[in-house]
């Protein structure tokens, strides 16, 4: 029996083995400024360069396009931001979805109050947003079109191909959130045909604290953080190298791993789905059946909030799609705030018009790397008998 289950991937990752050892020697022996130009600066610089180029290889890019940032959401920021103001005096038009990472919709919102117009775009019921919406959303004030890759509580996989076309014909800049996809499903640039593209390093087995963003050669971004000339001129401050040491090595094994490490996520979500099905058939899975991402399952049990589900269980970690996000096997002072009067279902969930009563028994169920079937059933008994006790005490 395994004391501790870990089924959140989705909101962080631990940092690969091979990460680590790949960045040790950045971060005692190496410690050199790769903008000095003596031999302490060469050897930090070079190993800056040979990360900037496995991000590119992953991406199918040119490693002169990648920028590194501090996280994912700082990427989302430099993206948006940097397009719409460097864009101003053509148009204040954005359109976003409504399932979009708070790293992206907070943007959004804080434009909104400067006077930026945002068009949010619904989805449907299985969380995917409409090319034909987009179509009818652009007009001629439209600068920036920014959807997610993939959703991060339900794991529906969005027409980014579509509706990079439709941004394309009309001249307009496509920026897209892949803090979720990289590592899990391609994320080609050629054939996603995005202007712009964030990652996020602590969903790939990196570490926190490091991110990248691809920018399209020729596109014109205003810089959000100032001083140096860093990171061709559009993010200033010297380079994290140990940690961009770290996104690379993450970004080579994704590449080397390809199809075999998503053969292995879908085959233990589908295992953990089934296995959880056949202890309450009525449970609903969210997010669309074919489109989704490998590793992710969003479950609803009907009539059981999320969050006394998760107070109940000893030795799985995983998230709630209602306001009580406990993320780790919950201590006593997490049970007593997962009972607060007041439990909001998420804004994904809503979007997709799932109804409260089934929403509120949401669990967001991530796979991982390093998750084996021992642990998949494990969870399955688990989760199951939580489930089983609710009920019961219900009747």
């Amino acid at each position: 029996m395994n004391d501790h289950i870990y089924l959140d991937y989705n909101a962080t990752t631990p940092i690969d083995p091979r990460v680590v050892e790949t960045m040790q020697p950045y971060l005692t022996t190496h410690f050199g400024n790769p903008s000095s130009g003596h031999s302490f600066g060469q050897v930090t610089a070079a190993a800056v360069n040979h990360a900037r180029q496995q991000v590119a290889d992953l991406l199918a890019c040119q490693p002169e396009e990648i920028i590194f940032t501090s996280g994912g959401s700082e990427a989302n920021n430099l993206a948006i931001k940097g397009v719409v103001f460097a864009s101003r005096r053509q148009g204040n038009h954005i359109i976003t979805s409504a399932v979009e990472h708070p790293a992206v919709s907070e943007i959004c919102n804080w434009l909104a109050s400067q006077g930026f117009e945002i068009t949010t775009l619904p989805v449907d019921e299985f969380g995917i947003v409409n090319p034909d919406d987009v179509a009818s959303a652009i007009t001629d004030q439209t600068i920036l079109i920014t959807i997610m890759h993939a959703n991060n509580e339900v794991g529906s996989i969005q027409p980014i191909t579509d509706i990079a076309h439709l941004a394309h014909q009309n001249g307009i800049p496509f920026h897209t959130d892949a803090a979720q996809s990289v590592g899990k499903i391609p994320a080609n640039i050629p054939e996603l045909g995005v202007d712009l593209l964030s990652l996020a390093g602590h969903k790939i087995y990196a570490p926190k604290g490091i991110g990248a963003l691809y920018v399209r050669d020729g596109l014109n971004l205003e810089k959000q953080i100032h001083g140096a000339g860093h990171e061709h001129e559009l993010r200033a401050g010297t380079e994290n190298v140990p940690y961009i040491v770290g996104l690379g090595k993450a970004c080579e094994i994704i590449g080397l791993e390809g199809d075999s490490a998503e053969e292995h996520l879908r085959g233990l979500r589908d295992r953990l789905v089934e296995g959880l099905r056949q202890h309450q058939p009525q449970l609903r899975v969210n997010g669309h059946p074919d489109r989704c991402l490998p590793n992710t399952a969003s479950i609803s049990y009907p009539g059981i909030e999320a969050n006394q589900i998760i107070a109940g269980l000893k030795s799985v970690a995983a998230s709630a799609g209602a306001a009580c996000h406990a993320v780790v096997t919950p201590t006593e002072e997490r049970r007593q705030a997962c009972h607060a009067d007041r439990v909001d279902v998420s804004k994904v969930l809503r979007a997709m018009e799932v109804p409260e009563k089934i929403a509120m028994g949401t669990l967001r169920l991530s796979v991982g790397r390093f998750s084996t079937s021992a642990e998949i059933d494990q969870a399955v008994g688990e989760i199951s008998a939580a489930v089983e006790k609710l009920k019961t005490s219900q009747r």
